[in-house]
């Protein structure tokens, strides 16, 4: 068979770019694929608005990729499939699967173009179940819940059975939400007190956006190995740990700052608690992307003082995690709705 020739299209922002990646984790799972990453850096005298009603235009495909971006199309390698998400790289998706007669899929909102510019739309909100070339999936991601070997039926959890392991995913400050160093305090207290009355210990790892106070606070806390198995803190281990809590935890408590932390923990097929502190707010999408996994019963939400021993069993009993490997349903998906993708494939290289 014919490997599929991907152009994922990277903008500086690792919460898109890995979306990206998920699809093509997908893609990975029904077909040989070859990968290419291209970065885009979109030039600012050329405002996505510009760019856009250049697009609409009808501005050769050559020239968007030129005047935009600043890519030269002939040294780009041929591509039977453009995979992007994040507004920057809208309308580079477009051009080059134009130019190249290639498919195209892009993850998100579309911002006012068409969606008949794209062969395929991935999106998580279930508002747009209707939209022409739209498919409602969850955000994708590489996590493998089969390679984490989370596969066959789970127990269910509640305070009978509660969790002899839990993950604790420690976010951090972002533009809408905040947490005060008494938060952090009090979420440690009260992950001791679920320790205390059920036993279960708690594996905790920080990430990127945690900062030094909060970081600090649970490293501390860590010292209490009565409920601390493990404390990965991100300063010195750096990314690429998440996996290894998921593999072992029975479930995961975590700050809801991050829905992609909640989105992997779902997709590794744990029960996910967020807890959120007194101030925050959603953008109008994230919280259709979390009402979209609530929905679906793999997770539950609440408020930081509302977190105690009993709240959480209760929350933990409600949840019923992921039957299934997020990966294989977008497969396919991409199957369904991308047959012409799939019949090249098939031809027998030459």
């Amino acid at each position: 068979m014919q490997p599929i020739k991907v152009i994922l299209l990277k903008d500086h922002r690792p919460g898109h770019y890995h979306v990206s990646e998920g699809v093509v984790a997908a893609l990975r799972r029904v077909a040989e694929v070859e990968c290419t990453h291209v970065e885009i850096h979109r030039r600012k005298l050329a405002p996505n608005r510009f760019m856009r009603s250049l697009l609409k235009r009808g501005v050769s495909p050559a020239r968007l990729i030129r005047l935009g971006y600043g890519i030269k199309p002939g040294t780009l390698p041929k591509a039977d499939l453009i995979v992007s998400s994040g507004g920057e790289t809208l309308v580079a998706n477009i051009a080059l699967a134009k130019l190249m007669n290639a498919e195209n899929i892009f993850c998100g909102s579309l911002r006012k173009i068409p969606p008949t510019s794209f062969s395929l739309v991935l999106t998580s909100y279930d508002r747009l179940a209707g939209e022409p070339r739209h498919a409602i999936v969850l955000k994708p991601n590489t996590m493998d819940a089969d390679a984490l070997g989370r596969g066959g039926v789970l127990p269910e959890l509640s305070a009978e059975n509660p969790p002899k392991r839990a993950g604790c995913l420690i976010g951090g400050n972002s533009g809408m939400f905040t947490f005060s160093e008494d938060e952090w305090r009090e979420l440690a207290r009260k992950m001791k007190a679920i320790s205390d009355a059920f036993g279960t210990r708690w594996q905790i790892s920080t990430s990127r956006r945690t900062g030094d106070m909060a970081g600090d606070i649970f490293k501390e806390f860590s010292k209490d190995k009565t409920c601390v198995e493990e404390f990965i803190d991100y300063r010195n281990a750096g990314p690429g740990t998440l996996p290894d809590i998921l593999r072992r935890a029975d479930a995961i408590l975590c700050t809801a700052d991050s829905s992609s932390m909640v989105s992997e923990a779902v997709s590794a097929r744990q029960p996910v608690i967020g807890v959120r502190p007194q101030i925050y707010n959603y953008k109008s999408e994230e919280a259709d992307y979390l009402d979209f996994m609530t929905a679906r019963g793999w997770c539950r939400f609440m408020d930081l003082n509302a977190l105690a021993p009993e709240s959480f069993m209760r929350a933990l009993d409600e949840i019923r995690p992921m039957d299934h490997n997020h990966l294989d349903v977008l497969a396919d998906v991409l199957k369904e709705k991308l047959p012409d993708l799939f019949k090249a494939a098939e031809k027998p290289s030459s």
